[in-house]
């Protein structure tokens, strides 16, 4: 976990964050005509925001249509009790299945909320046998996403 150094970040700053949130693939270049500093600058306040962690890293996002990745689930998890080494084994085997995209504990009736990613039904059955078969897991509701409304968008930048 980072912790904030810089205590205020300026309109430069968050213009930058906005920008590289929408496109990382902007040259220094680029940014700087968008804010009108030189390049030298910004690949300051560039290096300067990924040291105080405010930029985690850089990725592209991938078509999960187009890669097979047809049926997008959000699944509800309730564990059958909170001591701390089941919840870290519960923890460590969510970071290793590949189709769990994200993990969140939760607030209200279940303890997990899991964002999963199969190719098909039959591959989301193989993988909710696969969680089930854990032996910390009590209760497991699913939600089948239809369509996505809006996805992956950028941070609110305050």
């Amino acid at each position: 976990m980072h912790m904030l150094v810089k205590t205020t970040m300026d309109k430069i700053d968050r213009i930058l964050l906005e920008l590289v949130q929408k496109n990382a693939r902007l040259t220094a270049a680029e940014l700087a005509e968008a804010v009108s500093l030189s390049p030298s600058p910004v690949a300051r306040r560039l290096r300067q925001l990924e040291a105080e962690g405010l930029i985690e890293g850089y990725r592209a996002q991938l078509n999960k249509g187009k890669l097979g990745l047809h049926i997008t689930t959000f699944v509800q998890v309730r564990l059958k009790e909170h001591q701390d080494q089941t919840i870290m084994t519960f923890e460590a085997e969510m970071r290793a299945m590949a189709s769990v995209i994200s993990c969140y504990t939760v607030s209200g009736a279940f303890d997990y909320l899991l964002h999963v990613v199969t190719p098909s039904l039959e591959g989301y059955e193989q993988w909710v046998r696969q969680l089930q078969r854990l032996p910390m897991v009590s209760q497991v509701d699913s939600s089948f996403a239809i369509r996505a409304v809006k996805a992956n968008d950028p941070l609110p930048i305050p």
